[in-house]
């Protein structure tokens, strides 16, 4: 078991490093690439207009919007006369979105070949594929998976040193409460974060310590007897 849990802290391990040396970079890179872009001029190259704004109209075929439940589904269905037809997903269903009626004529802005906004009835509104500035959570989501890994390392090294006395190195009940309390806390941070538009690498700055104290707050103490 000592060994099989610290194999296992190998995939968050990996997940671990994605997160921090591509995938924040990469979200991070584009959202400045989106911002920096201006509208593509008149006879713009192909490959021009790869990274500037383009700007084409639209037709509503439906739109369809679903909230509540376990899942909430916002789209718009576009048709450009019969060349083609395609599905733009929201976020949520306004302001643009809701307005929307069957056969009425939208204008989208395009950037790397994604509609990035609608808009229409002079109003504006980004679709789920427009670049934001939440990297927070990249960084969130990245050591959630090093706590993870940390966990699964730890008690498993635990267990290949005292095969006979690990406790409380035990899912139950300190295994159990270390995972709560690593999405408490990579959540507790992430989230506000992205609210505050704070700077990304405070998200582990505060993290690792929170988590550190949860650690040895969570820790079993033994019982006194009487």
């Amino acid at each position: 078991m000592g060994v099989l849990l610290i194999l296992l802290a190998l995939i968050p391990a990996v997940l671990c490093y994605i997160a921090f040396a591509w995938w924040l970079p990469s979200d991070r890179d584009r959202y400045r690439d989106y911002r920096a872009a201006e509208p593509c001029p008149a006879r713009a190259t192909a490959q021009v207009r790869k990274d500037c704004l383009s700007t084409w109209h639209f037709t509503v075929v439906k739109t369809v919007i679903k909230s509540g439940g376990k899942t909430s589904t916002y789209k718009a269905m576009l048709k450009d006369g019969d060349s083609w037809q395609g599905v733009v997903d929201f976020g949520d269903p306004g302001p643009v979105l809701e307005r929307l009626k069957p056969g009425e004529r939208v204008t989208a802005t395009i950037w790397r070949r994604d509609i990035v906004v609608l808009s229409a009835g002079g109003f504006r509104q980004n679709s789920s594929e427009a670049p934001r500035d939440e990297i927070q959570m990249n960084a969130a989501m990245g050591m959630l998976a090093a706590f993870f890994a940390a966990q699964a390392f730890a008690f498993g090294a635990v267990r290949l040193v005292s095969p006979r006395a690990y406790a409380p190195f035990t899912w139950d009940p300190y295994g159990g409460r270390l995972l709560i309390a690593s999405a408490v806390v990579c959540f507790g941070v992430g989230l506000p974060a992205v609210w505050t538009g704070i700077p990304w690498w405070i998200v582990p700055a505060l993290g690792l310590p929170a988590m550190a104290c949860a650690a040895v707050l969570l820790y079993p103490r033994p019982h006194r007897k009487p």
